[in-house]
């Protein structure tokens, strides 16, 4: 009797067990069912990640492709390139040259250029020019003849010179009876003396003209000519 109890007893536990596991099952099968559903519900969309530095990627997808097209505003700013015409021609327009200064013309001399100062010169060394117009200010070398002040007759004069504007000197260390300017150059002058004899007056010279020329050299004014002296008892002499 024991036996048959514990025999049904062990076959009821085995029903339940059985029961228990097709239920299990069945609730599985069901939940699977339901889960594939839901993924083929969600398969018409697509989700793209991109990750930077990866390279792009076109996917195309059933429903719907949304492209954003970013536009970058260019601007062009040209400039006209100045055009510089030589000889008639245009020079290109992309090359641009820079204007080189005009070329300095040499500018014409007045006669009164340095003239006042020349004056000067002379008067305060207690001289008045006799011609100003022997003074040429478009040389290099110029020379003004003077009379001393106070002369009542008109002699004893000198030869002032000039390098520029500058004064350099005079012909020579005491004044002569008379001198007049012959001939002159850039950088030469000539100067004509008339010779006394012993006796002889003033307004009446009978030696003749002794012609000296003062040349210009590095600066310096030199006589090429032996200059007559100022006085001689026994020769010519520019007194």
């Amino acid at each position: 009797m024991q036996r048959r109890n514990r025999a049904a007893h062990t076959a009821a536990n085995t029903m339940t067990r059985m029961r228990r596991h097709l239920i299990g099952g069945l609730v599985a099968l069901t939940l699977g069912g339901c889960a594939g559903a839901a993924l083929g519900g969600c398969g018409s969309q697509t989700k793209t990640v991109t990750v930077a530095g990866a390279p792009a990627v076109t996917q195309s997808t059933a429903t719907s492709t949304h492209t954003a097209t970013a536009t970058t505003p260019t601007t062009t700013s040209t400039a006209p390139a100045p055009t510089t015409t030589v000889g008639g021609a245009g020079a290109p327009s992309a090359t641009h040259t820079a204007s080189e200064p005009a070329i300095a013309q040499p500018e014409a001399h007045s006669e009164a250029e340095g003239l006042d100062e020349a004056v000067a010169v002379l008067k305060a060394r207690g001289y008045t020019p006799n011609e100003t117009s022997q003074y040429h200010s478009n040389q290099t070398l110029r020379v003004l003849v003077g009379t001393r002040a106070g002369s009542s007759d008109g002699y004893n004069q000198q030869a002032f010179f000039f390098v520029g504007s500058r004064y350099i000197g005079t012909d020579a260390k005491e004044p002569s009876a008379t001198v007049k300017v012959v001939s002159q150059s850039d950088t030469e002058v000539t100067l004509g003396y008339p010779l006394y004899r012993q006796g002889d007056p003033l307004a009446s010279p009978s030696g003749g003209q002794a012609t000296v020329r003062f040349q210009l050299n590095d600066g310096k004014l030199t006589p090429l000519n032996p200059i007559p002296p100022a006085s001689s008892a026994t020769g010519l002499s520019r007194n």
